[in-house]
């Protein structure tokens, strides 16, 4: 804490201090003497009493009595009246004198309040004199002061080499080490060094983590702070706490700067929401014209991590503010293995955990991911209590985090546990049979946590950059492979498949209008998505299309609908056996892996009790 922050506390505990103290003195009471009337009286009648002096309080007719005895002894009593005190003793032949009213403290009752009050005007008078003056330590309550967390080199313990999976990235950035260690050999050949460099991908993948890698492997101070922070309900305090965070980091050059979930305050402005002069819009423009402006920040690099940068202000992704832009994608699968390997160095594993198995059934996950995978599966290890992990427990935190906690205790009827034993079975069977989709890893039966019935776990087992028309034709007939089950068997449908086909629709929409994958509509786009409210974009936009446009965007994705119905219902009608036998196995063990299920396949189940009949109809 600075000088002036200590100043500002000391006075403020001053103030607290003499206010507790009037508080103090007003209630003070004077504690009693143990002298009783009584006493009082008979001492009298003893005639042991030499003087008597009666004061009264200014509440009338309260007091006490001043007694001085023959022996010389001094005694205080309090009385309720005394009045009636002077005329017990003056009856007893005891001449007594009556001293004055006492008059209230003018100094406590009327100087000090004042005083206290004067003192405490002047002293936020003079505070927020300061704050509008610009002073650095003397803002008021420190609103504009810079939340930015400042670690010093020798503090950062991260490098480059406990990054995994990110080799690529980890190589660009390289050179920002480069400049920050010898910025000199780049200076003679008339290179400028980089003022901002943007990180951006999808949640997870370690953008925030590389970061803090570069700040440990260059050595430098690094200030981390969170978009978030700079945002706040008074006026001009985000732009304030900018310029200090700057001023800051000018003191402490060279050095970086981490604002973390940038987009929270340089999203694009004039989008009509909060008009041009909301705050969030004020601390972008003290950002541009601290990142370039007039004036140097030599020596600056900041670094900013963002998941939208689509709705990034262009000011601020121009060259000259970040130089560079590094993209952060889903480690492949050499990456995840790679990772894995990092994070399970503090578990002890089992002689059964295969690592690079691991990674080759987990496509598409993140380093944050993978983290919690084998985070949940020591987890289930110490639930079990024991000493290591297992296959068994990474199988296990693979279901919980792809599909959710299993609601093993709910209680589900017989007539339901059939329709979704079908249902899965007719996701399972497009599954397998379908060439780019699959294979299955798990089918279950077993009610989820994101409130599904049950569920059918496709097994990835390479990265796809691309996706095909073939393979979204087949993702669209997976989706209504639970639907036609129903009807085939029970000759009845239900809502279970809902999201099935909410997802099967919004596919064929975007092969229609975003991927140019319809013969009629043509190789145009029609989506809109990207201009949706709220995320930076205008209020009212109008639409890229006509009305006709649209009623055959709407006919052409029925018919890929439609068409991917009837494909699927074929290949179900041509396995109903195996619908049947993965249905009855299904209601035998609820869960069911991947070796059981191809299994159907090539061993012969008996078909159901009256084979003239379908399952599930009324007889």
């Amino acid at each position: 804490m600075n000088k002036s922050g200590r100043s500002f506390y000391l006075y403020f505990v001053i103030i607290i201090c003499l206010l507790l103290f009037t508080v103090w003195v007003g209630t003070l009471r004077v504690p009693g003497s143990g002298y009783t009337r009584g006493e009082f009286e008979r001492q009298m009648e003893k005639n042991e009493v030499a003087v008597v002096t009666i004061c009264p309080n200014k509440d009338t007719p309260t007091g006490s009595l001043k007694v001085v005895l023959k022996s010389g002894e001094e005694r205080v009593l309090y009385v309720t009246d005394v009045t009636e005190m002077e005329e017990i003793v003056r009856s007893h032949g005891i001449d007594c004198a009556v001293e004055s009213v006492p008059e209230e403290s003018w100094f406590l009752n009327s100087v000090l309040p004042i005083l206290i009050v004067v003192v405490v005007c002047v002293f936020f008078f003079v505070m927020m004199n300061s704050q509008n003056a610009g002073g650095g330590g003397g803002k008021m309550m420190n609103f504009g002061k810079s939340r930015a967390r400042l670690t010093m080199g020798g503090e950062n313990k991260i490098t480059l080499n406990e990054v995994a999976g990110l080799k690529e990235e980890k190589e660009e950035l390289q050179e920002i080490v480069e400049f920050l260690r010898e910025p000199g050999k780049f200076t003679k050949v008339g290179a400028r060094i980089p003022k901002g460099v943007l990180l951006e991908g999808a949640p997870g993948t370690g953008k925030t983590l590389l970061a803090k890698a570069i700040a440990g492997e260059a050595n430098v101070p690094f200030f981390s702070i969170s978009g978030s922070d700079f945002v706040e309900m008074f006026v001009g305090v985000g732009a304030s706490r900018v310029r200090d965070m700057f001023a800051e980091a000018k003191r402490h050059a060279p050095c970086i700067i981490f604002i973390d979930e940038i987009d929270a305050v340089a999203r694009r402005r004039g989008t009509g929401m909060g008009g041009g002069h909301d705050e969030r819009e004020q601390t972008l423009n003290q950002l541009l014209v601290e990142m370039d402006g007039f004036g140097v920040n030599e020596g600056i690099i900041v670094m900013a991590a963002t998941n939208r940068v689509d709705i990034l202000d262009p000011a601020i992704l121009r060259p000259g503010r970040f130089d560079r832009k590094i993209t952060v994608v889903s480690p492949d699968v050499r990456g995840r293995e790679d990772i894995l390997k990092v994070h399970a160095k503090n578990k002890p594993l089992g002689d059964d955990v295969d690592l690079q198995q691991i990674a080759q059934t987990t496509a598409g996950f993140t380093g944050a991911d993978l983290e919690n995978l084998l985070n949940e599966a020591a987890i289930n290890a110490a639930m079990d209590k024991r000493a290591f992990v297992r296959q068994e427990d990474i199988k296990r935190a693979f279901i919980k985090v792809g599909i959710g906690a299993e609601k093993k205790s709910r209680i589900i009827s017989e007539k339901e546990k059939r329709i979704t034993a079908y249902h899965e079975a007719g996701h399972a069977i497009l599954f397998h049979v379908l060439p780019d989709v699959g294979p299955v890893y798990t089918v279950s039966i077993i009610p989820t946590g994101l409130g599904a019935a049950g569920y059918t776990m496709p097994l990835p087992e390479k990265d796809e950059m691309f996706l095909t028309k073939g393979k979204m034709i087949e993702d669209i007939m997976v989706s209504l492979g639970g639907r036609i089950a129903e009807e085939i068997i029970f000759d009845d449908i239900t809502t279970g498949a809902s999201s099935d086909i909410k997802k099967a629709t919004k596919v064929a929409r975007r092969m229609v209008t975003r991927y140019g994958m319809s013969d009629n509509i043509g190789v145009i786009n029609y989506d809109d998505d990207d201009d949706e409210v709220f995320i930076g974009r205008d209020l009212a936009h109008a639409k890229n299309h006509s009305e006709l446009v649209s009623g055959e965007i709407d006919r052409e994705v029925k018919l890929i609908i439609d068409d991917c119905y009837r494909k699927a219902k074929e290949i179900i009608m041509e396995h109903e056996d195996v619908l049947h036998k993965c249905a009855k196995l299904l209601l035998e063990k609820e869960k069911i892996n991947r070796a059981e299920f191809e299994g159907l396949f090539d061993t012969y189940y008996p078909q159901p009790e009256e084979p003239g009949e379908r399952v599930g109809e009324e007889q």
